[in-house]
């Protein structure tokens, strides 16, 4: 994006002298301060919110909230407005804020209680005048031109969620996963200091500056903010490591699924699926995978192998609100979240972590890029992708994809039958009169058996159902497609079943 258009405007916000570098601000600058930081001890900034603000009902802290006529940029010729979040409640850690302005000058955009509408509580004056921010949101008009949607939040540790056009909020991304789902526990990475530069008159992109920070590593990021009917955040960062990392996850996905058609926790509830994304959906040279979520009765990871990846993500496929019957939470229209590696990440594969759950308020739901780095590694790392909030699904259009899979007793005890429905491509014009092939394996070959499988044709849908009964004796992998001859139709499907 050009700065030369940049306009300074400070919409009402209070801030300190303008520094005036010697050359304008850019990631470079983020770059070496991750560096410099990397090279020093970790620091841990407790304490620096009152225990009183941290002790809010989540009430109390819902009525906090910032004065829209104090956002900033509002008033500008620009399209974008910035809002910015209240710590406290589940944000203990303040984090920095600053503007860029069209010359490439540093402005920190200082706290105060004025910015805020406190509304029931009456504790305004006890909040300390300089205290700091928990975050912010990015407004951009993407439903209606006389409206600023709030469309991009960054709020806790390295998180941040979006929308595009007609959706709701649903699954976050994050900047960075360390140690996820690991007995020795998760290390929670943070975004400590903040960059917003000043868009132009007219702009449709926003770009943010973030510096991480956590004991392990540094890491400088530029994130690249598209809004509209599918809303695109290009993400560039560079890592600089204080010690190894025993798990490294790039392009974090965190979802919720508590119940589908594949099943759930027994429940007396009106509503038949409750989950904000239904699937991992994974594509490599190899071809498309399709891999069901599901709340599982204990803690599950899996780790999915790929050959020059083409990207991953946690997908809301289905999107019927029929299947859903929530007039509230509306999550028939919530994202799918889809990265796509803009040059070839290091080697790794992609991991699923799947955490059961006794509710739909818990992101029980983890997808991430697991770097295979040597042990004892330390040397810095660089990539870039771009996170895609849509709601399609990605998909090879001449591959029919899944779009239901369910589970019920077998013929035995000790036997479950598999129902997985696919539907598109092809698959709509072949005639009931054909033979479809279903393709079911069992990896490794000596973990289970096949007991009975057939394929038929939904009248209904005009898509194909592939139908078959297993035996497992240990942990396995499950893949099934439908061919017709040599010819594949359809996404591969995978399951992880136990006995």
């Amino acid at each position: 994006m050009a700065r030369a258009g940049w306009i300074l405007a400070v919409a009402g916000l209070a801030y300190a002298v303008a520094v005036s570098p010697a050359s304008a601000f850019d990631w470079a600058d983020v770059a070496a301060r991750a560096r410099a930081l990397a090279a020093d001890p970790y620091h841990d900034p407790d304490g620096v919110v009152p225990d009183w603000l941290l002790g809010l009902s989540y009430d109390q802290y819902r009525d906090i909230r910032f004065r829209p006529s104090r956002s900033l940029w509002r008033g500008s010729p620009s399209p974008f407005e910035v809002q910015l979040f209240h710590p406290g409640l589940f944000y203990d850690r303040v984090v920095a804020i600053h503007e860029v302005d069209a010359k490439g000058a540093v402005r920190p955009i200082e706290f105060s209680p004025d910015l805020f509408d406190y509304g029931q509580n009456t504790f305004a004056s006890r909040v300390p005048q300089g205290l700091g921010f928990a975050g912010f949101r990015l407004h951009y008009p993407i439903n209606r031109r006389d409206y600023r949607d709030e469309v991009v939040v960054f709020l806790g540790a390295t998180y941040l969620r979006a929308v595009a056009r007609g959706q709701v909020f649903g699954l976050s991304a994050r900047g960075l996963a360390i140690d996820t789902a690991l007995a020795s526990g998760e290390e929670f990475p943070w975004f400590r200091e903040f960059w917003l530069v000043r868009p132009a008159a007219r702009a449709r992109t926003a770009v943010i500056y973030a510096l991480l920070d956590s004991p392990s590593l540094t890491g400088a990021y530029r994130f690249e903010v598209v809004p509209g009917t599918e809303t695109v955040v290009t993400v560039a960062a560079q890592l600089f490591f204080r010690r190894p990392v025993a798990t490294l996850g790039l392009a974090p996905l965190t979802s919720m699924f508590f119940a589908g058609e594949n099943g759930g926790p027994e429940r007396r509830d009106y509503r038949p699926e409750v989950h904000d994304s239904d699937g991992l959906l994974i594509s490599d040279a190899s071809g498309w995978r399709w891999r069901p979520l599901a709340n599982p009765e204990r803690l599950q990871v899996s780790s999915f192998p790929v050959v020059s990846l083409r990207g991953f993500g946690l997908v809301q496929r289905d999107r019927s609100f029929d299947h859903y019957q929530d007039f509230e939470a509306r999550t028939d229209l919530r994202p799918s979240g889809w990265v796509v590696p803009l040059e070839p990440w290091p080697p790794g594969r992609v991991g699923l972590v799947e955490i059961p759950t006794p509710g739909e308020h818990n992101d029980n739901i983890v997808a991430q890029w697991i770097v295979d780095r040597p042990s004892g590694a330390l040397d810095p790392l660089t990539f870039s992708y771009a996170l895609r909030w849509t709601d399609g699904s990605p998909a090879d259009p001449r591959l029919a994809r899944v779009v239901a899979t369910r589970v019920a007793a077998g013929t035995s005890d000790d036997a479950e039958r598999y129902f997985v429905d696919f539907e598109g491509g092809a698959l709509s014009k072949i005639s009931s009169t054909r033979v479809l092939e279903g393709v079911v394996s069992i990896d490794p070959p000596s973990a289970g058996e096949i007991l009975d499988q057939q394929v038929a044709k939904n009248p209904t849908t005009r898509g194909w159902r592939l139908v078959f009964q297993l035996r497992v004796r240990e942990p396995a992998r499950l893949t099934a497609f439908l061919r017709e001859g040599p010819r594949v139709l359809t996404e591969r499907w995978i399951e992880d079943a136990t006995p």
